[in-house]
């Protein structure tokens, strides 16, 4: 069965085309740094919010009409592959990602459950033998079901941390099965509502314990993903142990676990916990655990995660020039975590939202490009701190004074000359980049 049967292959044709159907900016075989657009961005498809969302919030019921609407249980679950396959064949995306009961109804034990997973990923993988279409990462959904109402790794019953583990095992059998490139660790319910009941030390602890059980059994089976930890401020819990990447680093220093783990960093996650995406990108870059890319965008007047798809040039500016500083996202990608507004909810508006996402990663990428080719902001920073490249900043920065000589050097100095940020001009700068881009 075709289920998207009036839209062809997505091509690419300019900035000057008038199709809906066409990239205006991502050209897949275009090379920029050495690499082709492909294999710097390396898109990938959200199974969840592409196949699995209905569009209902917590006001209303769902909207999307979907061609595989008519189905249900497993017959729901296989239409939802072929239909998958078909769009990433037609979209021409190198990568997907889903959650375990994305592409497999739960049953009623775990056992039944995969059971279940084992007929789809057995379909999964007969369709990723004549497809281009390969697993950027898989994970479990250790948050919807009420078992994890009081967490899942962190929660207070045992049973509930044993049926975590046992989910993530299986999860890693399967990524190992489809080949993914990475496995995330997204913990939504690993949390606490107030300290007035919570034991906050055995809740990290027991956290720890299950990271370490999970790397064990990946050297114990072979499995070569990247582990990849993706931060979360709040909702659905009030407080998140992973709230940004800095607490999450310090969380796996703390326990021993930083040569295991990088990050899965999400546009929205980040401004919800009140940074901007490229703090989390550089924060992450610096430390050298930058991972992969939850490639999205809230909306910055509402207080919670609407998952918008990317559309700020601004934002993907900005975040593919710290992604080309740190050398590309290396087994990770670029996966749009995102779906489409609740109005929008013909089948047709899927290719058109992906489309708008990949170019506007596409002419953040070009811009971003120049931007380092130029060494603009480069040069901007090493004259913003150059008072450290002689004199005494020389001697704080190589280790050769001490408080005694720093006191000593400052004592008798009258005013210290300061220069200007000048953030108003560099920001004009970024606007002329940005602004040549796209008159060209």
């Amino acid at each position: 069965m075709e289920y998207f049967k009036d839209i062809s292959r997505i091509a690419y044709e300019g900035p000057q085309s008038t199709n809906p159907f066409a990239f205006k900016y991502y050209h897949p075989e275009e090379k920029v740094q050495g690499k082709t657009m492909e294999e710097h961005l390396r898109f990938s498809v959200a199974y969840w919010h592409t196949f699995v969302e209905n569009g209902s919030d917590p006001f209303g019921a769902g909207t999307m009409e979907r061609p595989w609407d008519g189905y249900t249980g497993m017959d729901l679950a296989k239409a939802r592959v072929e239909a998958a396959f078909e769009f990433f064949e037609k979209l021409g995306v190198p990568y997907f990602c889903f959650h375990d009961v994305d592409i497999a109804p739960e049953g009623n034990t775990l056992r039944e459950t995969n059971r279940n997973l084992d007929t789809i990923v057995g379909m999964i993988k007969e369709y990723m033998k004549d497809s281009n279409t390969k697993l950027l990462w898989n994970t479990a959904n250790n948050f919807t079901h009420p078992r994890f109402i009081h967490g899942a790794a962190t929660s207070n019953n045992a049973d509930v941390f044993a049926y975590t583990a046992a989910k993530v095992k299986k999860g890693l059998e399967i990524g190992k099965e489809l080949g993914g490139e990475n496995y995330v660790f997204w913990g939504g319910r690993e949390g606490y509502e107030t300290l007035l009941n919570t034991d906050m030390k055995q809740e990290l602890d027991n956290l720890a314990r299950f990271f370490h059980m999970v790397v064990n059994y990946a050297e114990e089976i072979g499995y070569e993903g990247q582990f990849l930890i993706e931060p979360k401020p709040k909702e659905p819990m009030k407080h998140l142990y992973d709230f940004d990447v800095a607490t999450g680093y310090a969380f796996l220093q703390n326990y021993g676990l930083t040569d295991h783990f990088k990050f899965n960093i999400e546009a929205n996650h980040a401004t919800l916990a009140g940074h901007t995406f490229e703090h989390e990108l550089h924060y992450a870059r610096i430390h050298n655990i930058l991972g992969s890319v939850d490639a999205n965008q809230g909306d910055l007047l509402l207080g919670w995660d609407t998952d918008e798809f990317p559309s700020d040039l601004y934002s993907s500016v900005l975040a593919m020039y710290e992604i080309l500083k740190n050398g590309g996202l290396g087994k990770g990608g670029l996966n749009f975590d995102a779906k489409v507004r609740r109005g929008s909810f013909k089948p047709e508006d899927l290719f058109h939202a992906h489309i708008s996402g990949m170019d506007t990663y596409a002419a953040g990428l070009k811009v971003a490009s120049r931007l380092l080719d130029d060494g603009v902001l480069e040069d901007i920073t090493a004259e913003r701190y150059s008072s450290y490249g002689e004199g005494i900043g020389a001697d704080i920065v190589n280790n050769r004074t001490d408080i005694h000589k720093l006191e000593e050097h400052i004592l008798d100095t009258g005013s210290i000359e300061h220069q200007s940020g000048r953030l108003e001009k560099i920001r004009s700068i970024l606007n002329q980049y940005l602004l040549t881009e796209f008159s060209r």
